[in-house]
């Protein structure tokens, strides 16, 4: 059975729907993506129960806070068990380091790491001209991949267009990459997409997919498929 770096997006209204998409696809992906519409509706324990079963959980939180309230968020999440704790990493510096400090005390000792997020890939050059950010999406992607290795984060969320720019400017960082699509499907409300075998061939380490999996008729049987496809090209 072949197992993917895919992060599977549990964008889904209740706990037990989550929990049962987890149990069918687990076998096939690297761990699963908990976002606002679950930590808001049945809450962070979601990400208990998924990291009590052994998997790796991607607390897609998006911390954007003064760093004392992001720092308290994150050792929240770490003492649920999440592997990785995404913060915007527009806060800055004092905000990630926060965030950092805050995971790894929540964590006592277990791997976990921040993932900082760049650009979202439903934005483009005309939503930073918008809100006063000059320069275009890959700019503004180095410029924050860049701030997120000073402050200690593990990694960057990325569009696909800009995993060559985190690379050359931060190499050290993981990077996750969501708005992932299979050919011929719906790219919703994401602007900058790709499918997964042109995210992986670009140098991206885990892709985030959704709706491809979740929204299928079998989702076991889609990640497996989109598993098999990856299988001669992941990390």
């Amino acid at each position: 059975m072949t197992r993917a770096p895919i992060l599977l997006a549990l964008d889904v209204p209740t706990a037990e729907e989550a929990v049962r998409l987890a149990a069918a696809v687990g076998p096939h992906v690297a761990g699963f993506k908990v976002g606002l519409e679950l930590l808001m509706g049945p809450g962070p324990a979601v990400v208990a129960a998924l990291a009590a079963d052994g998997a790796a959980v991607f607390a897609d939180a998006k911390l954007h806070d003064i760093p004392t309230t992001v720092q308290r968020a994150a050792r929240q999440l770490g003492r649920l068990g999440a592997r990785w704790v995404t913060v915007h990493a527009s806060g800055g510096s004092a905000q990630l380091e926060a965030a950092v400090d805050g995971l790894s005390s929540g964590a006592a000792g277990r791997a976990a790491g921040v993932l900082g997020v760049t650009v979202l890939t439903s934005s483009g050059d005309d939503t930073l001209a918008e809100i006063g950010v000059g320069g275009t999406t890959g700019k503004q992607t180095a410029r924050l991949a860049r701030l997120a290795s000073r402050s200690g984060a593990e990694g960057v969320i990325c569009a696909v267009k800009e995993l060559g720019v985190v690379a050359e400017v931060a190499p050290s960082l993981t990077r996750v990459t969501p708005g992932i699509r299979p050919a011929g499907t719906d790219a919703h409300d994401q602007r900058r997409v790709a499918t997964p075998e042109e995210a992986l061939a670009r140098g991206a380490d885990y892709l985030v997919i959704g709706r491809a999996i979740t929204a299928a008729s079998d989702p076991a049987a889609a990640a497996a498929e989109i598993a098999a496809t990856l299988g001669n090209l992941g990390p």
